[in-house]
């Protein structure tokens, strides 16, 4: 099957809510993008606000304290809002790479696998039935013994001592306490949380999940997004394989990858995209596929959207392409388009607007810059 970028840029922007909006709340949106990446709470709150029909700023937070959304550190090490059955698939895949184990972690990180192992074992201990905030759960881990000297690292914001737990199903986000960060386990956050399960059984979620958003990818492609790079690359080709019928392998103006069957003839269907959106920072959009990807995102462009500190701009977005970067300034959106090229004529003004309604302005201008 062969189809062009232009046919994928406006199937995904159907298929992540962009272009048509859902109106079935951010449980769904979030399960669509398979994860919101949550690294700063309110650029999360606008992916989803953005993708709705009545934007509701408060929806993904009001799901994280009900637990019918969960927040962890999950895909490439950074905090995710996922559904609890697709964090589990991820978060299984993740930590069967076992990246705590590899000499270039400790050397980083100060902790042998066996210290982890040790870890695990008091944090669940520590968290069982409650929620605590960074400091209480660290006052409690460095009060056992043998654990005193790793406090420094257990109390860092980047959590580098947390994640292997958080990979390995032992904690996730509490609901916050205002500004600050609790902890507590999944099993006491969701309610019928099963733990995680086998490898290869929830290897078929997630790369089906990933696909439907994202597709078509390669397997190197799901593993730069999940992991970046950590898997056996013969064993997540195995896992993609194993998958048989479920996917089907597309081509793209000479780049091939693989798709659902079930969203086959619907990508053989669609019409390129003439709209115009704008996107939050650390968009699913642009995550979704990386920051790498030439096609989407022109490499001497990348530096302007993957800045310095990790840091992922807001985007412009026309014909499904990455064409510019935005920043809200008083009562203007300041625009500043790739190659000195004009704002677009149709429909930016229809994306303003929605942005007006997202983060409850009267109105709201363009300004190139």
């Amino acid at each position: 099957m062969r189809v062009t970028w232009d046919q994928v840029f406006a199937w995904r922007l159907r298929r992540q809510y962009v272009e048509p909006r859902s109106d079935d709340g951010a449980v769904e949106v979030a399960r669509r993008l398979c994860g919101v990446q949550s690294q700063v709470t309110s650029a999360a709150e606008l992916a989803v606000a953005l993708r709705s029909m009545k934007p509701d700023s408060s929806a993904l937070v009001r799901s994280l304290d009900d637990g019918t959304l969960m927040k962890t550190w999950a895909m490439r090490g950074t905090l995710h809002t996922l559904t609890p059955d697709l964090a589990a698939a991820c978060l299984a895949l993740i930590g069967s790479a076992r990246t705590w184990e590899k000499p270039s972690w400790q050397k980083n990180f100060g902790a042998s696998p066996a210290e982890v192992a040790a870890l695990s074992e008091v944090v669940a201990r520590v968290l069982d039935g409650v929620v605590l905030s960074r400091a209480e759960l660290v006052d409690a881990v460095v009060s056992e013994p043998g654990f005193h000297r790793l406090g420094a690292e257990l109390r860092s914001g980047w959590g580098a001592l947390l994640k292997p737990l958080a990979w390995q199903g032992v904690l996730c986000h509490g609901p916050a306490r205002g500004a600050k960060v609790t902890f507590t386990s999944p099993a006491h956050l969701v309610r019928d949380w099963k733990g995680l399960p086998d490898p290869d059984a929830a290897a078929p979620l997630a790369i089906i999940g990933y696909l439907s958003a994202y597709g078509p990818a390669t397997p190197e492609v799901f593993d730069a997004w999940l992991s970046r790079g950590s898997l056996r690359k013969a064993t997540v080709r195995r896992w993609f394989a194993e998958s048989g019928d479920r996917l089907g392998e597309v081509e793209v103006e000479g780049r091939r990858g693989f798709l659902p069957t079930e969203h086959l003839d619907d990508l053989a269907a669609t019409r390129p995209a003439t709209s115009v959106h704008l996107l939050g920072a650390f968009d699913q959009y642009v995550l979704g596929p990386g920051t790498g990807d030439g096609v989407l995102l022109p490499g001497d462009h990348r530096a302007k959207v993957s800045r310095t500190a990790g840091w992922i701009s807001p985007i412009v977005v026309a014909g499904g392409r990455i064409v510019g970067t935005w920043e809200l300034a008083d009562d203007a959106i300041e625009i500043a388009m790739f190659d000195g090229a004009p704002l677009p004529k149709r429909g930016l003004d229809a994306a303003i607007e929605h942005v007006a309604l997202v983060m409850g302005r009267e109105m709201l201008t363009a300004r190139a810059v």
